[in-house]
């Protein structure tokens, strides 16, 4: 398959948001801001310059997040192997299948969307985490430890009925509906156990 016609399917496959550089060689991957869509790295093992692989270890190394499809003429299980471990979710072996590549394609930028989703639900809620007095974070991270109110009362020298109104305020800036639910947000934020301060 050529990369025109590999282009033209991909944009009857993804709509027209699909970005088909013109010059594969030439794609300025570390010059730009991450793009603002789901996206998919196709590279070949062997390319002008540096590698398929060597370029996976780069984009890791800049934190840059984004599915790759290996395509090789000359792969081998070690090279596989090596790709694989390096967060390839796929490795395609030439000749292989229009469909195939289309496909992978298809999973990659699936994967891509739903890692956004999830970065933009986190990143939301750390901003309502946020929101939080100092006394509520503390408030949070005991009640979801599984402490009961007088527990944490005694716990920070407080009164239990100034621990509810705590607990009311923060349920309400995080938007949880159940201590469920809140306790679901603060496995998110990776909140855990601190040493209680007494006022």
């Amino acid at each position: 398959m050529t990369i025109p016609s590999f282009a033209t399917r991909l944009r009857v496959c993804c709509g027209p948001s699909a970005c088909i550089p013109n010059n594969f060689r030439l794609f300025p991957i570390f010059q730009c801001s991450p793009p603002d869509g789901p996206t998919c790295l196709v590279l070949d093992i062997r390319m002008p310059g540096r590698s398929g692989l060597e370029l996976q270890r780069d984009l890791a190394a800049a934190n840059r997040q984004l599915p790759i499809i290996f395509i090789t003429a000359h792969g081998d299980i070690p090279m596989t192997v090596q790709a694989m471990k390096g967060g390839a979710i796929e490795f395609l072996t030439k000749p292989f299948r229009d469909q195939d590549l289309l496909e992978a394609v298809e999973s990659g930028l699936a994967r891509d969307r739903a890692r956004r989703e999830s970065d933009r639900a986190l990143g939301e809620l750390r901003e309502r985490f946020d929101t939080l007095s100092s006394r509520e974070r503390e408030i949070m991270i005991l009640v979801t430890a599984g402490r009961l109110n007088k527990q944490i009362a005694n716990d920070i020298g407080i009164a239990e009925s100034t621990v509810k109104v705590h607990r009311t305020h923060l349920m309400r800036k995080m938007k949880a509906r159940s201590l469920p639910e809140l306790s679901r947000m603060a496995d998110m934020l990776k909140l855990g156990p601190e040493k209680p301060q007494r006022s």
